[in-house]
């Protein structure tokens, strides 16, 4: 499994979206058809303008001036919450979580639709299997982080929580490991033992 890093790794190509004409009606068809909660509303170009949710939808069963609205131009939210592909697991998860947000519209650089976004997508690194998380972490600790020599740092996971323990030189050290090792997806939780190496 490749290293889930950003929003690309993990989001959905094939998306279902709607256009500012396109009537309600179809709209909840849609959502219904595809078991979604939300439409990305594209202009006639491809960019990203809006966005129309089941909430949305709610607003006009209770009346009020979304009551006459027909189409999703009429209803969508503007402006869209919308993320790159290129962009980090981590901060799409914040960006949904501050906007209590289930799926958002992925752009490119022009704001074109290029994918959606999920937070069952944004789940999947947890999914990576532990061999993978401590292979990787391995690289990462040994040859980025502690000279050829310097430490022994052993790496074992088990259900993606990441257990280190070895002979470092400075205690410091121990800190720094367990803040990096929190970084890197599918990592659920992180404890660390080390003795501290003393010199002859």
């Amino acid at each position: 499994m490749k290293h889930l890093r950003t929003v690309d790794d993990v989001m959905t190509h094939a998306v279902i979206s709607a256009n500012r004409r396109t009537p309600l009606k179809d709209v909840v068809k849609a959502m219904r058809q595809w078991r979604i909660s939300a439409l990305p509303v594209v202009s006639d170009e491809g960019r990203v303008v809006g966005v129309i949710s089941e909430a949305d939808l709610l607003l006009k069963a209770q009346g009020g001036d979304e009551s006459r609205a027909v189409s999703a131009g009429q209803l969508m939210t503007v402006p869209a919450v919308t993320v790159t592909g290129n962009a980090g697991i981590a901060g799409a998860a914040r960006l949904m979580a501050r906007g209590h947000l289930k799926r958002l519209p992925v752009v490119d650089d022009d704001g074109s639709l290029v994918g959606v976004v999920s937070r069952g997508d944004l789940l999947k690194i947890y999914l990576r299997p532990d061999e993978d998380i401590a292979q990787e972490l391995r690289e990462l600790i040994m040859t980025r982080l502690i000279p050829a020599g310097s430490a022994t740092v052993y790496v074992h996971v088990s259900d993606g929580i990441v257990r280190l323990n070895g002979i470092i030189p400075d205690p410091s050290l121990s800190d720094v490991l367990v803040r990096i090792a929190r970084t890197v997806p599918g990592v659920v939780d992180v404890t660390a033992r080390f003795d501290t190496e003393v010199p002859a």
